[in-house]
């Protein structure tokens, strides 16, 4: 059979890619979800931390269910909230999503 169809070998073939080569795809993928998703979020974490730890009596702020009302007392873990005359709610600190601008209750 060997006069009409010749055997095929295996020939030596270039090695494999490098480990340098392997990984690089995983490295840029890498590079890019930090820079797009991981970085931000935590600078954006660092930000809304911060501004928690700065309310004081008399800020507006908004929870992140959706009240709008006037900081009236500040605890260690919890802020009681304004949100009508004579009715006070206590959330969590971490519970308020945004300072608002003085006299937003008034022009809403």
């Amino acid at each position: 059979m060997d006069l009409l169809i010749p055997n095929a070998y295996a020939q030596g073939g270039p090695g494999g890619p490098g480990l340098i080569e392997a990984m690089l795809p995983f490295l840029v993928l890498f590079a890019v979800f930090w820079f797009l998703l991981i970085r931000p979020q935590q600078k954006k974490v660092k930000e809304h931390r911060k501004m928690v730890e700065a309310l004081s009596k008399g800020d507006e702020v908004v929870t992140n269910g959706g009240l709008l009302g006037k900081v009236s007392k500040v605890g260690d873990a919890f802020v009681t909230i304004e949100i009508a005359d004579g009715t006070e709610v206590r959330v969590q600190r971490m519970a308020v999503a945004a300072l608002m601008p003085k006299g937003t209750m008034k022009s809403v």
